[in-house]
C-alpha cells in the first residue's frame, strides 16, 4: 500500500534545471529600473550592462586581466563562439560524459572537421581529466547538467599546457568554486544559478585566449554574432557592454537583481553553501532509501545543482515508464516541475539544487518522491 499523502508540499515546486526558479526574493516589481524602450546604446543602457559585467566579475571573482562579454544565444552561443573563432590553430581534444558535451563533439568533428580526439564516458561517470593532453585545446564541460556530474577541481590541468581550456560551465558558475588560471574560455548563462531570463549567455576569456583570437584567423567564414575581433585585435567593446547584437534590457535589469541578491547572500561563498546545503538533502535521501541512488558514480564527482538519480529497485518492470510516470504524478500534485531525466539521459529524476532553492522546499520534495514511488509501484502492480 502506498506511504500516506504528505501534508506539506514545497513552497516552491520549481526544480527545472534550467530556466531555474527565480531568487527566493524576486517579485516582477523589482524590475522597474529597467531602462526599457532605451537603447542599449545609451548611457543607461551602457552602463547597465557594464554593472552586469563587472558585477560577474565581483561576485565569481575573476582576474582583472580577464575579458567578460555578454552574447548571443544564452550559454550555447557562447560555446560555438568560441570554438569558431579559436579552434583549428591546433589538434584539440574533446571531452564529454553527457549530452551537451556530446553536442560540442558534433560541432567540433562534424561541421568545423578539425583534427581532434574524442574522450567520452558513459552518464554517471567523468574522464580521467590527468589522462588530457593539454598541449591540444581541450573542450569540456565543468558541470554535466544532464547527468549530474562534475570535475572535482583543476589541479590536474596544467599551468604550462600549450593549447587552450574552453570549459562551459552553465551550471556550475555562481554554485561552484572554477579555478580561473587553469580556465581560458568560459561560458555560462544566467537561466541557471542566479536564475535569470534564458537567451544572454556569457563569455570569459584569458589573456591567453585574447593572444589567439588576435594571431590566428580560422579557415572558415565566421558569422556576425561570432566575430570578436576586427583588423587582428580584440573587440574590446564587446567587454565594456556594447553587445554584438540587441540585448533584453529586462533581462539584463532582472541579472542585476539577482546579483544584488547574492551579494545579499555572502557572494560566491554563500552561494555554494546554499548549493552544497541543498544538494545534501537529497544525497541524504538516497541514503536513507535503497530503491533510488544518485546517477554519479563517484560522490567527488556528485554535482550540486543538477542531481541526476536512478531507481534502483528490482520491482520496477520498465524504467523509463516508471520514471516517466513518478515525475507526471509529482506534476499533477503540485509537489514538483520539469523533473523528468534529461530525454538523451538515462531514466530518473533531475532535480535542481542551486542556490536560488530552499532547502525547505527540498525537503518537503522528498516526502513527496516517496509516496510517489510507492504509488506507481502499487499501479504497476495493480495493472499486472
Amino acid at each position: 500500500m502506498a506511504t500516506n499523502t504528505p501534508v506539506t508540499r514545497p513552497k516552491n515546486a520549481r526544480f527545472s534545471s534550467g530556466p531555474c526558479a527565480k531568487i527566493p526574493t524576486f517579485t516582477l516589481d523589482k524590475l522597474s529600473d529597467a531602462a526599457l524602450g532605451r537603447s542599449h546604446r545609451a548611457a543607461v543602457g551602457k552602463d547597465k550592462l557594464k554593472d552586469a559585467i563587472e558585477g560577474t566579475r565581483e561576485i565569481l571573482g575573476i582576474p582583472a586581466d580577464y575579458k567578460i562579454g555578454i552574447v548571443p544565444a544564452s550559454d550555447t552561443g557562447a560555446v560555438e563562439m568560441a570554438m569558431w573563432s579559436m579552434l583549428g590553430a591546433r589538434k584539440a581534444t574533446m571531452v564529454a560524459w553527457e549530452s551537451f558535451g556530446a553536442g560540442w563533439v558534433t560541432d567540433v568533428v562534424k561541421q568545423l572537421k578539425i583534427d581532434a580526439s574524442v574522450l567520452e564516458a558513459p552518464y554517471g561517470e567523468i574522464v580521467d581529466m590527468a589522462a588530457i593532453d593539454y598541449n591540444t585545446d581541450v573542450v569540456f564541460t565543468w558541470n554535466g547538467t544532464t547527468s549530474g556530474v562534475r570535475v572535482a577541481n583543476g589541479d590536474v590541468i596544467p599551468a604550462d599546457r600549450e593549447g587552450l581550456t574552453i570549459c562551459d560551465a552553465t551550471s556550475a558558475a555562481f554554485a561552484q568554486d572554477l579555478p580561473w588560471d587553469k580556465l581560458d574560455v568560459t561560458t555560462f548563462s544566467w537561466q541557471k544559478v542566479m536564475g535569470g531570463e534564458a537567451a544572454h549567455g556569457m563569455i570569459v576569456l584569458s589573456p591567453r585566449a585574447v593572444e589567439r583570437l588576435e594571431t590566428y584567423t580560422p579557415a572558415w567564414p565566421l558569422p556576425k554574432i561570432f566575430r570578436m575581433t576586427k583588423g587582428g585585435k580584440l573587440i574590446d567593446g564587446i567587454f565594456k557592454g556594447e553587445t554584438i547584437n540587441t540585448p533584453s534590457m529586462l533581462a539584463v535589469e532582472d541579472y542585476l537583481v539577482a546579483l544584488d541578491w547574492a551579494r545579499s547572500v555572502g557572494g560566491l561563498k554563500g552561494l555554494m553553501k546554499r548549493a552544497d546545503t541543498n544538494a545534501k538533502v537529497i544525497w541524504d535521501f538516497c541514503d536513507e532509501h535503497d530503491w533510488i541512488e544518485n546517477l554519479a558514480v563517484d560522490p567527488a564527482t556528485r554535482s550540486n545543482t543538477s542531481v541526476c538519480l536512478k531507481f534502483t529497485d528490482d520491482r520496477i518492470k520498465d524504467g523509463a515508464a516508471f520514471a516517466k510516470a513518478v515525475a507526471k504524478k509529482l506534476d499533477a500534485e503540485n509537489a514538483a516541475y520539469d523533473i523528468g531525466a534529461y530525454r538523451d539521459a538515462p531514466a530518473g529524476l533531475r532535480i535542481w539544487c542551486g542556490a536560488t532553492i530552499e532547502d525547505s522546499d527540498l525537503q518537503a520534495l522528498t516526502l513527496w518522491i516517496k509516496w510517489a514511488f510507492e504509488a506507481c509501484l502499487e499501479a504497476q502492480s495493480e495493472a499486472a
